[in-house]
């Protein structure tokens, strides 16, 4: 017996021989084709080298390639595990001739690597082709000594085979092995060519023509070849075998299940066993691709197979989530020719399990509902499709799954009425949408999301892709064209591009086409959270709804925006270690340019905080951890000591982030756990630096620390250095001497002001103003009362008290005023000696002076009281003033 790894190995030494270049599997996520859901044929990952987009160094190839077909019009997820030949995840084989070889020696390799290198017996083969190929059938006559009643021409376009409506296309040519007359069938367009007797291996397509929209073709100046060979079916035919899922392969992956399952793959447990190792496949295959299961798109999908095949476990008895301990069987299968799925074998394995046991509660919720609303229909009743939607809106109960468990005791489910429960509740979303205020031109983004769906995104793990264009608004409108110049915001099926979302800025960058479309995208908004809204400028071209375009996001822009969100992870953490666990997180900012983090906690930080959190921080950047994303239920994700951050809105899962090296305290906990669905870098180093610029009160009990990270802290400390060096050389010093200098000078410049203060006393008790103002009038008597009143410019209000003390010195009895102007403002003091006490009071002088200044109020005790004034113009004013109290 072959192997099927002795297949796949033999098939691509035979064309590697024959000047191919063997060129390993494309991921199933299709990276040049946004009309795709996965990669679906072998010829996928070659598309532009055949439209000419691309070219390569070689012009033969051959690849073993992984091919998923579970979604839109390639979908045979329904009939997995119930036919001999349906699966979710296939091996296409194929080799590609891109303008080099052309029908004849396409031909010839096939009937060579069948019947010479494989040995499969001439008489069991046939083969079709298009009724008015008559090269393609005279070619079969020559190499393969076929007869006329051996190739069978077929008029339909099963063998004609297109890329799309325009573009290249061409004839194909099928070849059949026959299984014998003891299965039921007939050959390729006979009445019976639907039985299990003849089936196809391989398909052989000539791409020889261009067709043009109107239809016509011409032909290509290069034509190519592309074929496909289904790995499980050629398996099945080499190992004697007429079912798919007695080969090798499968019959390990059934066994270990069995084992498992403590239950035979026989009688109604036999179609069971082999959902689950298909299924087990594609799920395998489609995580170690970075697919996640989700509620949208390609995840969805995902979602869909694994619960299908849980389900299935569950029927076949399973207690505990079993597909998970499946996995290493897949890679001793497997592993060898797909190194990936090794590699991928933690993050398969724990994102399995997590899905399993998510979805046994829900398995269990639903059944029960399901068993009370369906119990007393028999076969030919239809549940009700209200009843289906409940069990899909309130316990996440799919309508196929709904279908599946009911169809083996004939009950059908009404349709009709899902879709109309489902329709009756987004006409109520809207409602309330509507009513909370949103503006009436945004209405139009719940027309898209309801048309169209979310928007996939794929940036997690790419900065560049493909997508389609299904709606551009201008102007709050659909419209269904944009020309240069016009300013647009444009949704696509899928994109890279991060929407503004949980303080994280949406990325810019451009989308363009090859026939000169080039629009720059400033910005990415999210509305309603679903969609990505990409805000753009037509630079050049014009853009249509449908049409297939490439985005490519702003990579530094996108770098610059990781790391600065990763440092926002780390600071929080860092704070929370320093202050205490009262720290959350009350708000960020996370661009390009900065990050800002605002946080709880009563009181400034002092330098020495700052100080600590910037190296507890730096630490674990130098120390490069990588940052790993794990998809959880909130509830897991917390329980696991994972940090819900405040803005974020969490679904029925989250990714949970992790970073840094684990706590010496908490054992394998990584330094910082939290929910977060932005961008992050992959490894800690790639931050940089982090460097905090200011700290500050937003409001009570919230501090905000401003910070910079990479290139931005970098070139932020080489400024301060130029400021230095400046500084330093009008200092006329080395940067190393400025504190010493500066320290210096504010020496000096103390010592100065204190001998200016002395100068001016010196002048007001000489009789002069200290800003060169007339000589200070004499003491006069006010009713029997010795008075000094004095107005000094330029006079520090603080020396006001002791030039005070010095006069009642001087006069030995009386009352002594004094008015310091500086900057057009006023300070007024006033004395009385101690005899005088009683009969004058120091605090009504001082608040009469300061009405006069313009000012309110002025306080003291009876003896020395002060107060001030806007006013200083108004100084004499004051002194008259305060005589006129003096004199009652």
């Amino acid at each position: 017996m072959t192997s099927t790894n002795e297949i796949r190995r033999s098939f691509l030494d035979y064309f590697g021989a024959a000047g191919h270049e063997i060129v390993p599997s494309a991921p199933l996520v299709p990276f040049n084709d946004p009309t795709l859901m996965f990669t679906n044929a072998g010829m996928v990952p070659f598309k532009n080298v055949f439209t000419g987009l691309e070219t390569r160094a070689t012009k033969r190839a051959t690849s073993s390639q992984k091919c998923v077909r579970a979604g839109g019009k390639h979908n045979d997820l329904d009939n997995v595990g119930y036919t001999a030949r349906h699966h979710t995840f296939f091996e296409m084989l194929g080799n590609f001739s891109f303008g080099d070889y052309f029908k004849e020696q396409a031909i010839t390799h096939a009937w060579t690597l069948l019947t010479r290198e494989w040995g499969l017996p001439k008489d069991k083969l046939l083969v079709t082709v298009y009724h008015t190929d008559d090269e393609a059938f005279g070619l079969w006559q020559k190499i393969a000594g076929l007869s006329d009643d051996r190739i069978i021409r077929i008029p339909t376009s099963d063998n004609f085979w297109s890329m799309g409506d325009t573009g290249p296309c061409g004839p194909c040519s099928e070849i059949f092995y026959d299984h014998g007359d003891h299965i039921f069938g007939g050959p390729p367009g006979s009445p019976d060519e639907d039985g299990d007797r003849f089936i196809e291996i391989w398909n052989l397509v000539f791409m020889q023509f261009e067709q043009a929209a109107d239809g016509t073709r011409t032909n290509l100046p290069s034509p190519s070849i592309d074929t496909g060979m289904g790995i499980e079916r050629v398996a099945a035919v080499l190992q004697g075998q007429h079912d798919n899922y007695d080969t090798d392969t499968f019959r390990a992956l059934i066994a270990a299940s069995e084992s498992l399952t403590g239950t035979k793959a026989e009688g109604e447990s036999r179609a069971s066993h082999r959902v689950i190792a298909d299924h087990l496949r594609s799920s395998s295959f489609l995580l170690a691709d970075g697919v996640l299961p989700s509620n949208e798109g390609r995840g969805y999908v995902l979602r869909r197979i694994m619960r299908r095949a849980m389900r299935h476990a569950h029927l076949l008895g399973a207690k505990e989530p079993l597909m998970h301990r499946l996995v290493g069987s897949l890679v001793t299968e497997m592993g060898q020719a797909f190194p990936e799925l090794g590699r991928a074998q933690p993050l398969v394995e724990e994102t399995l399990l997590r899905e399993e046991v998510q979805f046994r509660r829900t398995l269990a919720n639903g059944l029960k509902l399901l068993d009370e609303e369906a119990g007393h229909l028999g076969e030919g009743d239809s549940l009700p499709g209200a009843t289906a939607f409940r069990l899909y809106d309130t316990f996440g109960f799919p309508y196929d799954l709904t279908e599946d468990a009911l169809r083996a005791r004939g009950v059908s489910v009404d349709r009709a009425g899902f879709e109309a429960a489902m329709a009756q509740q987004k006409a109520a979303a809207r409602a309330a949408w509507k009513g909370s205020g949103q503006t009436a031109d945004s209405e139009v983004w719940f027309d898209i999301a309801e048309r169209e769906g979310a928007t996939e995104f794929t940036g997690y793990t790419a900065n560049i892709g493909e997508g389609v264009v299904v709606a551009l608004v201008k102007d709050g409108k659909e419209v269904a064209e944009a020309r240069a110049g016009e300013t647009v915001t444009v949704i696509t099926n899928q994109t890279p591009f991060y929407a503004e979302s949980g303080g994280q800025m949406g990325d810019a960058g451009t989308i363009s086409t090859t026939e000169g479309l080039r629009i720059a995208v400033t910005d990415t908004a999210k509305p309603l959270g679903r969609l990505h809204a990409h805000q753009s400028t037509i630079e050049a071209g014009s853009v249509k709804v449908g049409d297939a375009v490439q985005l490519a996001i702003d990579v530094a822009r996108r770098d610059a925006t990781r790391a600065n969100h990763s440092a926002t992870h780390l600071l929080h953490e860092a704070l929370r270690r320093r202050l205490g666990a009262h720290v959350t997180q009350k708000g960020s900012m996370v661009s390009a340019e900065r990050l800002r983090f605002d946080f709880s906690h009563p009181a400034a930080l002092t330098a020495e905080d700052i100080a600590a959190v910037e190296d507890e921080v730096n630490a674990e950047i130098l120390a490069n951890a990588p940052v790993t994303t794990r998809l959880m239920s909130p509830e897991d994700a917390i329980a696991a000591g994972a940090m819900a951050l405040f803005g974020e809105k969490y679904g029925d899962e989250v990714r949970v982030l992790s970073m840094g090296r684990p706590d010496s305290v908490g054992g394998a906990q990584p330094y910082s756990v939290e929910l977060c669905g932005g961008t992050h870098v992959r490894a800690l180093g790639d931050i940089g630096l982090l460097r905090v610029v200011s700290e500050s009160a937003v409001s009570s009990g919230v501090r905000r620390i401003e910070a910079l990270t990479g290139a931005g802290a970098r070139s932020y400390l080489v400024g301060r250095e130029e400021s230095l060096r400046r500084t330093a050389g009008l200092l006329r010093a080395s940067p190393d001497e400025v504190e010493a200098r500066v320290a210096a000078l504010v020496d000096e410049r103390r010592k100065l002001e204190r001998e200016l203060a002395e100068a001016k006393k010196a002048l007001a008790l000489a009789g002069a103003s200290g800003g060169g103002a007339a000589a200070a009038p004499a003491d006069e008597t006010v009713g029997d009362v010795t008075f000094s009143g004095q107005v000094l410019e330029g006079m520090d209000p603080k020396e006001l008290r002791g030039l005070l003390d010095q006069a009642k010195a001087r006069m030995g009895s009386g009352v002594a005023v004094i008015v310091a102007v500086n900057e057009g403002k006023a300070s007024i003091a006033a004395a009385v000696t101690e005899d005088l006490v009683g009969k004058v009071s120091a605090v009504d002088l001082v608040r009469a002076g300061v009405e006069a200044l313009g000012g309110k109020g002025g306080g003291g005790r009876p003896d020395m009281a002060q107060g001030g004034g806007p006013d200083g113009a108004r100084a004499a004013e004051a002194i008259a003033a305060a005589k006129a109290v003096l004199a009652g």
